[in-house]
């Protein structure tokens, strides 16, 4: 090689170099991008700590929340930033306006009710002034429907007042299956508030509180196996227990744990806020004082190297954190992890669910479907079992029918045919005709598709809460309860676990249960039938 022509070379090199370092690429280099952004984060004053928090549902929203209220007590100095994929808050609990006209009464598509155990929800409702609406005149007209024939029918009246000691389902099943059914119910509620209470322990491991609260049996059993055993008719079980877990869950009893189970029958109460649940969890977030990003997505987290604070870095950006909530059902979220991370959290399946909402000038459903005369008066509520199928016959083509009152047009007169309000849940997509044959002219159709609830089958293994330091999963909790409301218990505790590791603080100070409560930041008496602890310390 010349001496010319290795200059020239040179000069070349140094052109190419220049041009790189002017112009920005039309192209990404990850190694070096990647190594850019670290840089710059580590550089980066760590003036006031912050916590991120993925995912804008009920358990991000309280955790928002449960934080706020430490920062409000005892002046933690923290910033919260809360990342949500979506353009809305509330996550699964979320409405849809009929015929997309805003000045109609919502339909909620997804988390619909919530009942008076569920302290949290009804607390929260009550603290941020919102109008509840009570739903249990709408289960007062009810049937269960075995796909070719209804197993009972309640009338008005019998399902909301007392559906335990209607003579119709103790001529059925008897007197022993619904007595014994609601002592059990009644005795998982009365441990289950204990969560509410100074007595409600933390926990890093879902297992040890399982097993605290004595309940390794109910959740390592199916529902029909746990109430067979304690001596409840299978029958019962099959129909009457078995159409509160396909409304609720999706599930047979025959798959779902028995803890999941006694949840879906109990229904003392069902309640519901005006215009839609997500108010909740948009206020949550409102009076957590948290920066929100809608639109948002997580693309990964990784940890910042020889340290304990971590990195998100998401569609808009990126932040290091002290500490991280990830308050949504990871292998939903595609967010990368670290791989020995990713590997602590099972895969969790999801009941594929399809919605369809609709509105209909038919006061009922068609009789004839059902294979009744046209002037039948079906049940304005139709709940399923798989009885007749495991018999030899055909699954019902729905899991729930239920209509929801009027569409509150004000145009509408008493000498105008009203349109109903109707949602069905269903394993495979209602098509135009079926509707069409069900409940004759059909008006305005939405249908939505999603993962709406866990697959609950027995098991005595969940994901850590803990997945390293500075790290939480919420949704850990969701194999041995999922609701709304036992989010915001699971984000409570998540909260509580981070700010005593990360703050030496807790929500209620240095201590969250037991005898050594922080006397000094009682706000609330802790005897008090409406103390809830978190809200009350």
């Amino acid at each position: 090689m010349t001496t010319m022509s290795l200059l020239t070379r040179l000069t070349l090199l140094s052109l190419f170099i220049s041009t790189v370092l002017c112009f920005q690429l039309p192209f990404k280099i990850p190694f070096f991008k990647q190594k850019e952004t670290l840089t710059a984060l580590q550089l980066e004053p760590d003036v006031i700590p912050r916590i991120a928090i993925i995912g804008a549902g009920a358990g991000g929203s309280s955790a928002a929340f449960w934080i706020s209220k430490a920062k409000q007590r005892f002046g933690i100095d923290v910033e919260i930033d809360v990342y949500e994929r979506a353009s809305y808050i509330g996550g699964r609990s979320t409405t849809v306006y009929p015929y997309n006209d805003t000045t109609l009464s919502p339909m909620e598509l997804g988390a619909s009710i919530f009942v008076d155990a569920n302290k949290n929800l009804m607390r929260a409702a009550k603290e941020f002034n919102l109008t509840m609406m009570d739903f249990i005149n709408e289960f007062a007209d009810t049937g269960v429907w075995d796909g070719e024939k209804f197993d009972i029918l309640l009338d008005e009246g019998t399902y909301s007042k007392s559906w335990w000691t209607t003579l119709k389902v103790l001529w059925r099943y008897g007197y022993s299956a619904p007595v014994k059914t609601q002592a059990l119910v009644k005795d998982m509620i009365a441990e289950y508030v204990k969560l509410y209470t100074t007595e409600s322990p933390r926990w890093d491991d879902v297992a040890h509180l399982v097993e605290k609260m004595g309940w390794t049996d109910f959740v390592n059993s199916t529902t029909l196996d746990y109430l067979t055993e304690k001596g409840i008719s299978e029958k019962w079980t099959r129909e009457m227990v078995e159409s509160a877990t396909r409304v609720n869950y999706g599930q047979n009893v025959d798959g779902i744990h028995a803890l999941e189970g006694a949840c879906s029958l109990a229904a003392n109460g069902a309640f519901g806020v005006v215009n839609g649940n997500f108010h909740i969890f948009e206020n949550f977030l409102k009076h957590s004082g948290a920066n929100v990003y809608l639109d948002t997505e997580v693309k990964d987290i990784v940890p910042v190297p020889t340290s304990s604070r971590w990195i998100v870095h998401s569609s808009t950006g990126s932040k290091i954190y002290k500490a991280v909530i990830l308050a949504a059902p990871f292998h939903q979220t595609n967010i990368v992890l670290p791989s020995e991370l990713a590997e602590l959290i099972p895969p969790q399946p999801y009941v594929h669910l399809h919605v369809t909402l609709l509105t209909t000038r038919s006061e009922r459903p068609n009789a004839e479907y059902f294979g009744f005369p046209s002037q039948t008066q079906i049940p304005k509520v139709i709940l399923t079992t798989y009885e007749g199928a495991r018999a030899g016959g055909v699954e019902p083509e729905f899991n729930s029918i239920s209509y929801h009152g009027r569409v509150d047009r004000s145009s509408d007169s008493d000498d105008q045919d009203p349109e109903f309000r109707v949602k069905i849940f269903s394993k495979e997509r209602i098509s135009d005709g079926w509707l069409e044959k069900v409940f004759g002219t059909v008006g305005w159709i939405y249908r939505k598709e999603w993962d709406a609830y866990p697959v609950l089958p027995p098991t005595t293994k969940f994901p850590p809460v803990k997945l390293d330091q500075g790290f939480y999963y919420v949704n850990a909790f969701e194999p041995f309860i999922s609701t709304m409301e036992t989010e915001t218990i699971a984000s409570r505790n998540v909260v509580d676990l981070l700010l005593h590791e990360e703050f030496g603080s807790g929500i209620c100070g240095s201590q969250l249960s037991g005898p050594e409560v922080d006397q000094e930041n009682v706000t609330h008496h802790t005897n008090s039938e409406d103390f809830v602890l978190g809200w009350d310390c």
